[in-house]
């Protein structure tokens, strides 16, 4: 069997083009991915912040509640210990 060698080197030359614009293409594509990866970073940052940030007002929040509760609770305790003294003291007439 009786090669070409012009087929043959047209094939090298093509091979090698191809090995060039993947190179390139890899290249390009790891470029686009480390910058995805630096904005993605930057969002889960500002994201976890923010997060942070609305955690502290919610436990103040929820300390501020439970003040409330705490003074609503012994409003109704003086209240009951009241009634009770009124029920239970002798009635004037």
């Amino acid at each position: 069997m009786i090669r070409d060698g012009s087929a043959e080197g047209g094939l090298d030359a093509a091979s090698r083009r191809l090995e060039l614009a993947l190179a390139r293409l890899e290249t390009r594509l790891n470029g686009l991915k480390a910058h995805a990866k630096a904005e993605v970073g930057g969002l889960f940052d500002n994201d976890r912040a923010q997060l942070a940030a609305e955690l502290d007002a919610s436990r103040a929040r929820e300390r501020e509640l439970e003040a409330a509760g705490q003074e609503a609770a012994q409003a109704l305790d003086r209240a009951i210990a009241e009634i009770r003294q009124a029920l239970t003291s002798p009635q004037e007439a």
